[in-house]
C-alpha cells in the first residue's frame, strides 16, 4: 500500500461507528491500516463491530459514549487517550435522522437534533482538539454532514438540516482555528444511503425530491467510508475546509 493513503500506526476515532455509515467508515479506515476506536451510544453493539473488525484481522477496540451529555463526552475522549494514545484522525460521523414538520416542529425535537448533530460534535473537536494540539503531531477531523444541504432534500428535516449546517459550519471555524497546529477539518455530505437508521427514521413520510433514485444508485456506508478515508491519509496534508458529496449523481439530475 502507497505510504501517501496508508494509516498504519494510527488511531481513528469514529463516532457512531457501531453499524450504518459509521460502521463502513469503520471498516475502511482500518483495512487501511489505522486501529480503529468505535465510540457509540450503544456500547455492546460497538463492542460486537470492534471485534468483527479483529477477527477479519484489523485492529479495533470500543467506548461507550453519548454525544447529547458533555459529561460523557469528556470521559470517554479522555478514556480513548489513555488507552489507545491521541486519535490521528476523529470522525464526526454520529447521528439522529428523525423527521417532523416545520409546522409541527417541537422544541424537543429541535434541541435533540441540535445537541447530537451539532453539539456533539463540537464537544468531541474541542477535546480530541486539544489532545492532537498537546501531542504536536497534527491530526484529521472530518465531518459528517448530509447531501440535503445543498437539495437531496425531503419533508421533515428543518432541525435535522438546520443541525447538519451548523457542523459544516464548525468545520470552517475548525478549520481555520487548527491550520497553525497541522490539523485539517473538512467535511463529507452523503447522499442517499440504505442504513438500518435511515430505514427506521421516525416521523412523516419521506416526501421530495431526496426520494428520487440517483442515477448511479444508492450509496452504501463504504463509499461514504472512501471519502473520509481521503481526508484522512497524508496525501491529503494541505486539504482543508473542503466539502465532498457522494450522492451517486444526484446533484446532476
Amino acid at each position: 500500500m502507497s505510504t501517501a493513503f496508508n494509516l498504519s500506526g494510527r488511531i481513528a476515532l469514529v463516532t457512531g461507528g457501531a453499524s450504518g455509515i459509521g460502521a463502513g467508515i469503520a471498516e475502511v479506515l482500518a483495512e487501511a491500516g489505522a486501529k480503529v476506536v468505535i465510540a457509540d451510544i450503544d456500547a455492546a453493539r460497538a463492542g460486537a463491530h470492534a471485534a468483527e473488525l479483529i477477527a477479519s484481522g484489523h485492529q479495533a477496540a470500543a467506548v461507550a459514549l453519548d454525544l447529547a451529555d458533555e459529561a460523557s463526552v469528556v470521559a470517554g475522549c479522555a478514556k480513548v487517550v489513555a488507552d489507545h494514545g491521541t486519535p490521528w484522525v476523529l470522525v464526526n460521523n454520529a447521528g439522529l435522522q428523525h423527521r417532523e414538520l416545520l409546522l409541527d416542529g417541537s422544541v424537543v425535537h429541535w434541541e435533540r437534533n441540535n445537541a447530537v448533530n451539532a453539539r456533539g460534535p463540537f464537544l468531541m473537536t474541542r477535546e480530541i482538539g486539544k489532545a492532537m494540539v498537546a501531542a504536536g503531531q497534527g491530526g484529521r477531523i472530518v465531518n459528517v454532514a448530509s447531501s440535503g444541504l445543498i437539495g437531496q432534500m425531503v419533508h421533515g428535516l428543518a432541525a435535522y438540516l438546520a443541525s447538519k449546517g451548523a457542523l459544516a459550519a464548525l468545520t470552517q471555524a475548525s478549520a481555520m482555528e487548527l491550520a497553525e497546529h497541522a490539523i485539517t477539518v473538512n467535511t463529507v455530505l452523503p447522499g442517499g444511503v440504505g442504513t438500518p437508521g435511515a430505514i427506521a427514521a421516525e416521523g412523516p413520510p419521506p416526501v421530495g425530491p431526496g426520494n428520487r433514485r440517483p442515477p448511479l444508485g444508492m450509496c452504501e456506508p463504504r463509499d461514504i467510508g472512501s471519502a473520509v478515508l481521503y481526508f484522512a491519509v497524508p496525501a491529503a496534508r494541505y486539504v482543508t475546509n473542503q466539502t465532498i458529496c457522494v450522492d451517486a449523481g444526484f446533484s446532476v439530475t
